[in-house]
């Protein structure tokens, strides 16, 4: 009877320590640029001497945590991961040119920084301080996962990397708070201190590896055209503004001709209902709310916490690097449309027509960017969370009416819009799906 029981506890133990595991699976998650997590794994952990003086390290440590040191773990510890270094690139000066293909570049290196990290985690499994040494306190909830790599300093020297080299002005800076960030879990007896300095240098190596494939992306293409002289097109005394977009390396998309649709037709009938459109207090509120905020930023934020994703740092980076992923190729499919027709935007059709939103943008309307970029986000995160896909694909249709409502825009432009949008949405789904985390849960082999 003993022995039964004593099978029944160890069984129930497994799976219990199963089920606290933070998926132990996501090494072998397909990643975005470097081959796979495996070809990045680490060196075992230190053990013996080493590891314990890494022991006495912490507990030196823990003595030093004074209402500063407090204060900066409580920073860091916010949100997943990547979640300090989303807002810092929102707030960061990058040229609205160039924001989603950035934005993209940081997501894909977080992520694939963080698979990487998985991959290491679940190859040694190596215990959290407090687990192998009774003296360790630490001052936060200690994660569900391994403990080597730091998740955390992977996804600082991943973003810092990458920002450092987008913003080379502002390297030593980005830098100095990557350290603080690292230095946090040690401090709060977290992490060893070779759990941090592995999991940087892991995010710096795999920063690398998605900025040298940045260097293939086109960004530099001169463009040799100019823009047609010829009634009916679109015509600005300002020079365009990225006409060889359509152009750079897409990272789901075959090209950026992939969904390239019909020319625009004769915007007579739109123009006519653009003049007769009544301009109510709640249309402005929305054309200018939507010229002005990052709704899709701020909705990855948020689902990740409603969603509890926070202490699940592969989940909660596979969801900004899908969505992110989505606004890059489907900026650069409407680019590609945009100069191949060069469609003309309503106050050049009809001079006299005077937009809500005064300051026309400075490249042809057709298709709409923000119904496009908008659609191709929403259909990605309705399949994120499709408990709230409704919401998500209104809001995309909300952000394309508004630019209607703001008069930079024909209603042709946001209906084209939204369906390349949804296309390229779909493509990007269609490459999640087949990643690996959509797979059952498997305990990570012993």
């Amino acid at each position: 009877m003993k022995s039964r029981l004593s099978v029944i506890v160890f069984c129930w133990l497994v799976a219990a320590q199963s089920m606290a595991q933070t998926e132990p699976g996501a090494g072998a998650w397909k990643t975005w640029v470097i081959p796979s997590g495996a070809a990045y794994r680490l060196p075992p952990p230190p053990t013996g001497k080493a590891g314990r003086a890494e022991v006495q390290t912490l507990l030196r440590l823990a003595q030093q945590r004074d209402s500063a040191a407090l204060q900066q773990i409580k920073f860091w510890d916010a949100g997943a991961p990547g979640y300090r270094w989303e807002l810092l690139a929102e707030q960061l000066p990058f040229a609205i040119q160039v924001r989603a293909r950035n934005k993209m570049l940081l997501d894909v290196a977080i992520y694939d920084a963080t698979v990487a990290a998985w991959d290491t985690k679940y190859a040694y499994r190596r215990p959290r301080p407090s687990a192998a040494h009774a003296k360790i306190r630490p001052c936060l909830p200690v994660p569900d996962c391994p403990s080597y790599p730091c998740e955390r300093a992977v996804a600082a020297g991943a973003a810092a990397a990458v920002l450092a080299q987008l913003l080379p002005a502002k390297a030593d800076s980005i830098r100095q708070l990557a350290l603080a960030a690292c230095r946090s879990r040690t401090l709060a007896g977290v992490a060893y201190p070779s759990d941090v300095e592995a999991g940087f240098a892991l995010g710096q190596r795999v920063a690398a590896a998605v900025l040298q494939r940045a260097q293939t992306d086109s960004l530099d293409a001169a463009w040799k055209g100019a823009a047609p002289n010829r009634p009916g097109l679109w015509h600005d005394k300002r020079p365009p503004m990225l006409p060889m977009r359509g152009h750079w390396r897409p990272m789901v998309l075959a090209s950026g001709s992939q969904f390239r649709p019909g020319p625009p037709p004769d915007p007579a009938a739109d123009m006519k209902e653009l003049r007769e459109f009544k301009r109510t207090p709640q249309a402005l509120a929305r054309a200018y709310y939507w010229v002005t905020t990052d709704f899709w930023g701020e909705a990855c934020v948020r689902e990740i916490f409603e969603n509890n994703l926070c202490g699940n740092a592969p989940r909660a980076a596979r969801v900004c690097a899908l969505v992110s992923v989505a606004a890059h190729d489907a900026g650069i499919a409407c680019w590609d449309a945009k100069f191949t027709y060069w469609g003309i935007r309503p106050d050049q059709y009809d001079p006299t027509y005077v937009p809500p939103l005064l300051v026309t943008p400075p490249f042809p309307g057709y298709p709409s960017g923000h119904a496009t970029t908008s659609n191709a986000r929403a259909v990605v995160l309705a399949y994120l969370f499709p408990e709230d896909a409704k919401y998500f694909l209104a809001k995309a249709r909300e952000a394309a009416e508004s630019r209607f409502e703001g008069g930079v825009h024909f209603r042709v432009d946001n209906t084209v819009g939204l369906d390349m949008g949804k296309k390229v949405g779909e493509a990007v789904v269609r490459y999640a799906r087949q990643d690996g985390a959509d797979a059952p849960a498997k305990l990570a082999k012993r």
